[in-house]
């Protein structure tokens, strides 16, 4: 502002420059907005600095207005004017204003319109903020130094003073509404309190026992705290992994019917505070509020009900054991202004979503953490025992998918070009992804850019639950369930060091020729190709994985079978099956899922990774005296009618599957339900046997070949 000539007009001028509404309004506007975001660079997360978001927001848009205009002026007023110093510093500052101005409009475009705010343009502004600070401070202060020595008399030391005021009479108006928005604003106090007759039977320091789940307080935690996930896909930044999760078992972890049902007589036989045993894995809302308590209907809270495994639980975790059981703690994540306010509208919606959009910087940090990486992560909840607290005997290994997969050839410690973790199978990237949380630098194979995420559909087995609970996308989910137990799902980032085919293959072993009545043995091997973790997992008191053999001659007719279902969904005895029968301390059978009665297992079947197993089988051919089929054991009988061969027998294996038997279902549902479980085939494969009249003797398996 001192470039003009030095004469009563001059002065005058330059005076009136000083004083002038513009001038105030602009350097208001500019001190306010630089302090606003310094605090908000610097302040830790709170509702001040939130509402400085917004007010700075709001005064930057205001200031260019202002700013462009007066700056023509002072161009145009000063340009004639010698070079110094204070005109450089002049123009720098009126270069990185420009900069900053820039880069906030596309700021705040992005933060209210898009899904993420461009992290480079956040820097710029960032940067500039700092350069107008350099440059600005100098260009006027060496303006106000030269008021104190007298330059430019009276007129000139009013004029500058009156400046002074007025700018920071503005910036403390600005100041006193973020102020005023934090007072006014009334946010939902959580009631972190467990309901007066919670039942503290496993002691008081250990409210959530016998799970191991446990909050960073060691108290309860409002259901609200941990709840909202969908509104992580309504904020428009989530949404196609909202859309994954909705039908995903993390999603109905404590809606399933099956779940619920169990708990209920869990409750029933044990008491509810028992059932807090399941709730860390399954139903984690519900257990942190107190909700798995007495007189509790369902033992579940609405919201814990309808989202079971949220966003927040997990991504709240800050840290996990591999005992298993839920071993994990999980803190209360602080939430942005108008982010639990339901009643606030479009409005209170808005301001929620471009707080999150515009300041990240808590929702990123709280939010997101190298731990979710980790194998160790799941361990906490797809590993589980029960023990004398449940029991009252004592310790007893349940399903345990993490020490299967940890001792498995999939895990090379330190090796992440060898090893396969659970996230490269059960989270696969989705190419084209339009998530802010696309890109990943710490991964080994990823980058920033790579434009991918991990699909949060945690595909596993259950291909029953998200039809039976009419879930959003659960028709597709349900495909893709199905095509993931067949092993057809392609994985690009694993393709190199996973198996191709099906994800559990059977071969088929016959002979190539057999004659009437001989004996005919048919071996069917099995193997684990590409599961990560024992096949079937899980809780195989449940789960029925099995192998259905037909053998029928040219005209259709059944020759012989093993594994089929009956009219009531029964497999028939003698099958060839992976399972567990557990057992009480009595002895007797565990055939409800009542594993708080479980001292041990009298049968076990199932497939370690990359080992195999074979079912062996034998039958009469057609045709000759015999009759019948020669039993596999004891248990496994078949009579069929056994005419003359038509020269060629067919026959057929396949590795059959559903998530929950038919006797449970029964049992939880009612044999009135008509409820029964759909069957996946996994893998099959077929042989062709002639039939040579005069071929006599033991006709053993000669022909192999693999199945898919």
């Amino acid at each position: 502002m001192e470039g003009l000539k030095v004469t009563t007009e001059g002065l005058a001028n330059r005076a009136a420059e000083w004083r002038s509404r513009l001038a105030i309004l602009v350097m208001g506007l500019l001190l306010f907005e630089t302090l606003s975001g310094l605090a908000i660079y610097l302040l830790p997360f709170s509702l001040p600095v939130q509402f400085a978001v917004l007010v700075h927001t709001g005064a930057g848009l205001v200031f260019l207005v202002p700013y462009a205009w007066y700056q023509v002026r002072h161009w145009a007023m000063y340009r004639q004017g010698g070079f110094t110093h204070v005109k450089l510093t002049g123009y720098l500052s009126l270069l990185a204003t420009l900069l900053c101005g820039i880069s906030g409009l596309v700021l705040t475009w992005q933060a209210a319109l898009g899904r993420r705010i461009n992290y480079t343009w956040d820097t710029i502004h960032l940067i500039t903020t700092f350069a107008i600070i350099a440059f600005a401070l100098p260009h006027v202060g060496v303006l106000i130094l030269r008021g104190w020595r007298g330059e430019g008399g009276q007129v000139m030391a009013e004029a500058r003073r009156r400046w002074g005021l007025g700018a920071a009479a503005l910036t403390l108006a600005l100041a006193a509404l973020v102020g005023a928005w934090v007072w006014c604003y009334q946010p939902v106090e959580y009631a972190n309190v467990f309901p007066p007759d919670y039942n503290l039977s496993y002691g008081g320091d250990r409210p959530f026992a016998p799970s191991l789940a446990s909050t960073a307080t060691g108290g309860a935690y409002d259901q609200r705290s941990l709840s909202g996930s969908k509104s992580c896909g309504t904020s428009g930044c989530h949404e196609q992994i909202v859309a994954e999760w909705e039908p995903s078992a993390h999603r109905y972890a404590s809606m399933d019917a099956a779940f619920q049902a169990v708990q209920n007589e869990m409750a029933k036989q044990n008491g509810a505070e028992s059932t807090r045993y399941c709730g860390g894995c399954h139903d984690p809302i519900s257990l942190f509020s107190g909700t798995k308590n007495i007189f509790a209907e369902n033992l579940s809270s609405l919201v814990g009900y309808q989202e079971g495994i949220s966003c927040l639980v997990c991504h709240a975790i800050q840290k996990t054991d591999i005992k298993g059981n839920a071993d994990y703690t999980v803190r209360q994540p602080e939430r942005y202004a108008y982010e639990l306010q339901d009643d606030e509208g479009a409005t209170g919606l808005f301001m929620r979503d471009f707080l999150i959009r515009s300041y990240p910087r808590q929702h990123v940090e709280s939010l997101s953490h190298r731990l979710f990486k980790s194998p160790e992560f799941c361990a906490a909840c797809h590993k589980q025992f029960i023990d004398a607290e449940i029991n009252k005997v004592g310790w007893v290994q349940l399903q345990n998918q993490y020490d299967n997969w940890r001792k498995s050839h999939w895990n090379h410690p330190g090796e992440p070009g060898k090893t396969i973790e659970c996230r490269e199978c059960h989270m696969p990237l989705v190419a084209d992804s339009k998530d802010p949380g696309s890109g990943d630098p710490l991964d080994y194979n990823r980058s920033t850019a790579d434009g991918k995420h991990r699909s949060h559909r945690f595909l596993g087995a259950n291909q029953f639950i998200p039809l039976i609970q009419k879930l959003p996308g659960g028709e597709e989910h349900v495909r893709l369930t199905e095509e993931w137990l067949r092993g057809e799902i392609q994985i690009p980032e694993i393709a190199a060091k996973w198996a191709q085919g099906p994800a559990v293959p059977i071969e088929l072993v016959a002979p190539a020729r057999v004659g009437p009545g001989e004996v005919v043995g048919l071996k069917v091997n099995l193997a684990s190709n590409k599961v990560g973790h024992d096949f079937p997992t899980g809780p195989l008191d449940i789960i029925q994985a099995w192998v259905e053999l037909t053998v029928k001659d040219e005209s259709g007719r059944l020759v012989y079978q093993s594994g089929a279902l009956d009219e009531r969904h029964f497999i028939e005895p003698g099958a060839f099956i992976f399972k567990a029968e557990p057992v009480d301390q009595y002895g007797n059978l565990i055939d409800r899922h009542n594993l708080w009665e479980m001292v041990g297992v009298r049968f076990k079947r199932s497939l370690f990774p990359g080992f195999g197993d074979a079912a062996d089988y034998s039958f009469h051919c057609p045709g000759g005296s015999a009759v019948g089929a020669q039993p596999l054991s004891p248990t496994q009988q078949h009579q069929f009618s056994t005419p003359q061969a038509k020269g060629k027998l067919y026959v057929e294996a396949k590795l059959q599957y559903r998530k929950i038997d038919q006797f449970l279902l029964n049992f939880l549902m009612g044999e009135a339900s008509g409820l029964t479980t759909p069957v996946t085939t996994i893998s099959r494969d077929s042989k062709v046997i002639e039939v040579v009249p005069g071929h006599l003797g033991l006709a053993l398996p000669a022909q192999t070949g693999a199945g898919g």
